[in-house]
């Protein structure tokens, strides 16, 4: 069977389209702080959005020149109505108590039948949202909270998602948008976003805490502080990619190197007597807002 020149250049641009289905999408990330710089800084590397496609808005023109000494072809802007209009989808990254403020600054050039509003602000719900997107006479805007941790800012952050108003193709385009930025879960709803932050927004912080801990272990020891931080990183990135390669539980790793009347066993029950595993789990729920 032939096939025409045209017949074959269509059928190409019919799986780039279904492979790449944000390509021709465009976003504006509002703040170019710590998280909103990430993001922009994250997926101008990405493969779905070019660095042209990508919009930041800041009233800080220091923070709008890093974005640009990063990458010259990210479009900047002091103007956050001028940075939404034209976007399809619009990232509010800023702190909380700036939220309403925002909100009421580009909500009347916002179309809510096109474009799709994401907010990393923590502690700011879908209810507060609404409330400060409400136009008179519209339908509520299709709303996505994304709750990042720091390591976005090396692509390797666990961004946990909740939608609103949301249909399936609109919750698959966002994340997988933040997929580009480490690994992101959709959960089923709001309340969900709470526990995931304290595991994994705070939980950073306990990991660096642990790490700190160790490599003071270490010193005392007598190896030098910063030959230890490099040991307890490579032996932290081991341990995730061995539970990655095996999709073992911890435990049955934990088998492995606890020989009988070994050292291992004697050092993790030394821990567990002065409460190592219990405070973790207090610590955890310490952080974990009802």
């Amino acid at each position: 069977m032939e096939y025409s020149f045209s017949t074959l250049f269509l059928t190409v641009i019919y799986w780039i389209g279904i492979n790449n289905i944000l390509f021709m999408k465009k976003i504006s990330i509002i703040g170019a702080g710590n998280m909103g710089g990430a993001i922009a800084r994250g997926l101008s590397q990405g493969s779905i959005f070019s660095a042209q496609q990508i919009t930041v808005s800041d009233i800080s023109t220091e923070n709008l020149q890093a974005i640009k000494t990063f990458n010259p072809l990210i479009n900047t802007t002091l103007s956050n109505v001028d940075g939404v209009q034209h976007a399809d989808i619009v990232v509010v990254a800023v702190k909380p108590w700036l939220t309403e403020t925002i909100c009421n600054e580009i909500k009347s050039v916002l179309n809510y039948n096109k474009q799709v509003v994401v907010s990393i602000v923590a502690g700011v719900s879908f209810e507060q949202l609404h409330t400060f997107l409400k136009k008179e006479g519209e339908s509520s805007p299709t709303i996505f909270r994304v709750i990042p941790n720091t390591a976005i800012d090396v692509l390797q952050s666990v961004s946990t998602i909740a939608s609103s108003h949301a249909n399936k193709q609109q919750e698959e385009e966002i994340v997988r948008i933040f997929n580009e930025l480490g690994k992101a879960f959709l959960v089923s709803s709001e309340q969900q976003l709470n526990a995931f932050m304290s595991l994994s927004s705070c939980g950073i912080a306990y990991a660096f805490r642990y790490i700190r801990a160790a490599v003071e272990g270490g010193v005392e020891m007598g190896i030098y502080p910063e030959t230890a931080k490099q040991v307890v990183i490579q032996t932290l990135r081991g341990a995730i990619d061995l539970l990655e390669a095996t999709n073992a539980h911890p435990e049955a790793e934990i088998d492995k190197v606890t020989t009988p009347a070994g050292i291992t066993i004697k050092g993790l029950n030394e821990m567990e007597a002065n409460g190592f595993s219990n405070a973790v789990i207090k610590g955890l729920k310490a952080s974990y807002l009802k």
